[in-house]
């Protein structure tokens, strides 16, 4: 099943937002770059400085993460602020080598822009970003397959991922994409469910 799909669920468009809630579950159980320290507080990167992103990239990581997960009528990613997640999570918790491969992902990406419509990721519509980065998830699906034990994950699966991340982490993930309870209180083992209503975060 591809990873895109719009408002309905065979088409290959948009991300599934309960395809999401099912990655994060991953993610949280730590297999992602990264997520070991996250969950712990500190840093797995390298000694060596890293630059920040600038306000220009930070937007760029917004109308990314929005294209991955969009607005419908729950607000998307953009919404949520993930580019910001993102421009701090990737220094604070990648190692060198996928913090490189995480920049020179979006060289790539407006490079790629430039060879099919002849403009930067940042001025193609939202079709054309959807399109295009269909396109570059079916390329990482296929690098995950042929990669070899120590080659770095593909760029746009470390974008898609701590995207998703970010988003979920989120208050607007936490509490609107999926059903959350602060204080859940007793457990009921048997809750009637209703085809269609979203998934506990808690």
């Amino acid at each position: 099943m591809s990873t895109f799909q719009s408002g309905k669920t065979d088409t290959p468009e948009l991300l599934n937002r309960r395809q999401a809630v099912w990655r994060l579950a991953l993610l949280m159980g730590g297999a992602m770059v990264g997520t070991e320290a996250f969950l712990r507080g500190q840093s797995l990167a390298d000694t060596k400085t890293v630059p920040a992103f600038t306000d220009a990239e930070i937007a760029l990581f917004d109308e990314i993460a929005e294209t991955i997960i969009p607005t419908t009528h729950i607000p998307g990613a953009k919404a949520a602020k993930v580019g910001a997640f993102m421009a701090t999570y990737v220094p604070d918790c990648f190692k060198q080598r996928e913090h490189e491969t995480f920049r020179d992902g979006f060289v790539k990406l407006n490079d790629l822009c430039d060879t099919e419509y002849s403009a930067t990721f940042m001025a193609i519509s939202p079709k054309q970003r959807t399109e295009l980065l269909t396109t570059v998830d079916v390329e990482a699906r296929a690098w995950a397959l042929t990669k070899q034990k120590y080659d770095p994950p593909h760029y746009f699966t470390l974008m898609k991922e701590v995207a998703v991340l970010g988003y979920f982490s989120s208050e607007i993930g936490a509490t609107q994409a999926v059903r959350y309870v602060e204080v859940p209180g007793a457990y009921h083992g048997d809750v009637p469910y209703k085809k269609g209503s979203p998934a506990w975060y808690s």
